[in-house]
């Protein structure tokens, strides 16, 4: 065993636990380590002509750290250099070596980039959920979210980022991209990720939202016909799309169609609201409000490592509860 430091005993005595030790703690349980190690293992350097690579494992959490803190490559590198509740999650001792550099975390992120393992990441943490018995795929409900991106011009190319755009959302404009979600109806976990620019309309995402076993999909009035797009004429399914509001305020409220017609859409945006939870995890507690990088490639690829993660927390709870249960 390594002798451990003064500072690491300190650290350890503490009489209060903060919550971002806290928060690590939990990711530490949650995450299936070495499904997400033997998926990224094949594509990583084994370092035989150039310096011995940084370990795997040790790099996959420097990734995860940068994912949940929204940090850059320098950001992260200088937070796990400065908190001893991150070196503990990544194990490095700062007497014995350094956190890995700034360059040494682009590369890495581009390798998940290069090969599409975000995405493997993703559907291994679904995995992990599905088999816990968390997954029901009876029911789908698809919406989507606007990313910001800079629209300042003051750059080298003397212009905006050319694979994001703007949309109007009511009467305001917004600039950048959308993060379409597919969630699982029972659950409220997020099966499908799909990344378009803002100006791409929801109704026209609808079959890539789809995993092809629902029965049920619920959607809200951006996606009113989306039932008889070409790509998804003869499917089993039972729609269910909210009605738009303004054929709703002509159905008088004194009448008893329109009573039942606002129940009926009441309940139907009662099971939509599911979809909300994951867009909170990620905007409020990730605190991804704005495009990382450049481009929708980049972009999507960290969207899918978000609600991988945003999967994890929203299941907290019951993956714990199996973990005690298994542990007994």
């Amino acid at each position: 065993m390594k002798q451990i430091s003064f500072s690491q005993v300190e650290f350890e005595r503490k009489k209060r636990l903060p919550r971002r030790e806290v928060f690590l703690a939990e990711l530490e349980q949650l995450i299936p380590w070495s499904e997400l190690l033997a998926i990224v293992f094949p594509y990583y350097s084994k370092g035989a002509r150039d310096r011995p690579p940084v370990g795997l494992e040790r790099m996959l959490r420097v990734y995860c750290v940068q994912v949940c803190y929204k940090l850059s490559d320098e950001g992260v590198e200088d937070a796990i250099t400065d908190s001893q509740a991150l070196r503990a999650f990544v194990s490095i001792d700062l007497s014995r070596e350094a956190a890995p550099d700034a360059t040494t975390v682009l590369q890495f992120r581009h390798l998940l980039e290069k090969h599409g393992l975000t995405k493997k990441l993703f559907e291994a943490i679904n995995g992990k959920l599905s088999a816990a018995g968390l997954m029901m795929r009876e029911g789908t409900i698809a919406d989507a979210t606007i990313i910001a991106a800079p629209p300042s011009v003051k750059n080298e190319a003397k212009a905006r980022d050319p694979e994001m755009h703007q949309t109007r959302k009511g009467n305001q404009w917004y600039f950048g991209m959308k993060a379409h979600i597919g969630v699982d109806a029972e659950s409220g976990l997020v099966h499908t990720v799909v990344g378009t620019a803002a100006n791409e309309a929801d109704v026209t995402q609808t079959v890539h939202l789809l995993h092809g076993e629902e029965k049920d999909v619920f959607l809200d009035a951006g996606y009113v016909g989306a039932e008889k797009r070409e790509e998804l004429k003869g499917r089993d399914i039972n729609w269910q799309i909210a009605m738009k509001r303004s054929k709703l305020k002509v159905v008088p409220q004194d009448t008893l169609v329109g009573q039942l017609l606002r129940q009926l859409e009441s309940l139907k945006a009662g099971i939509r609201s599911k979809v909300e939870h994951p867009f909170h995890v990620v905007k409020n507690l990730f605190h991804d409000r704005k495009v990382r990088y450049k481009g929708l490639a980049k972009n999507t690829a960290h969207l899918h490592t978000l609600f991988a993660f945003a999967n994890l927390l929203l299941a907290k709870r019951r993956l714990l509860a199996i973990d005690c249960q298994v542990a007994s």
